[in-house]
């Protein structure tokens, strides 16, 4: 894809293949929350006749390629126009079906996280969540590198909640606690950068548990290779799109062992054979016969 072609992309279908909706649908100018920083009132808008952008909250905005390197930019990528380009080629790439989830399910679980509100973001301290940790064998320090302590309060119920948040690459959360999960959109992967620069392989976890599950099962030591946490199996579509031509060698896939997880490992290895140089393994057997890693690891610890 070169530069013109990639300009006459529309902006709101880059922003869909992301998972952010705009607020007022079928409009001539749509209006998001920020694609980069948590926000209570949305502040991005889309021109659709123009294929233009501006951020309100910030002054700035452009075209598609202005946005795809802003984007990336904040994502700690590098961003150049080529880079940007090669980005968009990705993302809009014809890649593997990957409807491997409940629609309806889906829209409802939409439906339930539009009502969350974030009220603080703060380091964990709260005891229910950390003993909540230690039953699923995650030590606190390992935690507080990884997740923070939410509070969001659902606008439709008055409830207020109390839980972990992880963090993705659209500046939204995946809430958990014992008795919750849900997301504080926007709903999107998260990317963790290894500890070698370059790396030659790719982690790809179906959640956040399984991943700081392998972390706490290497005492804490970060990974060498980056890593990918889909949040959603619906999501598989973002993570082909960071890993496509990158130059990675091996990437490994911790997928959970059960119809959903056995489907994206599936999709995901036919996406995988057609990257040049590119090796597929299939860490199943680790946990085998356990639903995911996260379960694997509490067995591993006598926890279950």
């Amino acid at each position: 894809m070169n530069t013109e072609l990639a300009k006459s992309i529309a902006i709101s279908e880059i922003l869909g293949k992301l998972n952010i909706s705009p607020e007022n649908p079928g409009k001539k100018e749509l209006r998001y929350f920020s694609p980069w920083r948590n926000e209570k009132t949305p502040s991005f808008y889309v021109n659709v006749d123009e294929n233009i952008w501006f951020d309100h909250g910030e002054g700035i905005g452009g075209g598609l390629i202005k946005f795809a390197s802003t984007y990336l930019e904040r994502l700690g990528e590098n961003h150049t126009n080529a880079d940007a380009v090669r980005w968009l080629t990705n993302l809009s790439g014809s890649f593997p079906d990957c409807q491997i989830f409940d629609p309806v399910r889906e829209r409802n679980a939409e439906k339930k996280d539009s009502a969350l509100v974030l009220k603080s973001n703060r380091p964990i301290t709260h005891l229910g969540l950390i003993r909540y940790l230690e039953k699923r064998g995650i030590p606190l320090s390992l935690a507080k590198q990884n997740f923070r302590e939410m509070h969001v309060v659902n606008r439709n119920t008055g409830k207020r909640i109390i839980s972990l948040g992880f963090g993705n690459e659209d500046g939204g959360f995946e809430l958990r606690n014992p008795m919750f999960k849900a997301c504080l959109r926007p709903k999107a992967i998260s990317f963790i950068r290894g500890k070698v620069a370059k790396p030659e392989s790719i982690h790809l976890f179906e959640g956040c548990m399984d991943y700081v599950s392998v972390i706490a099962q290497l005492n804490g030591k970060p990974l060498k290779g980056d890593a990918i946490v889909l949040n959603s199996v619906a999501l598989l579509k973002q993570a082909m799109a960071y890993i496509h031509k990158y130059g990675y060698r091996t990437a490994y896939s911790w997928m959970d062992n059960d119809a959903a997880g056995k489907k994206a490992t599936a999709v995901l290895a036919e996406f995988l054979k057609e990257e040049e140089c590119l090796t597929h393994v299939k860490m199943n057997n680790v946990y085998a016969p356990h639903k995911d890693v996260n379960a694997w690891h509490m067995h591993q610890l006598k926890l279950s």
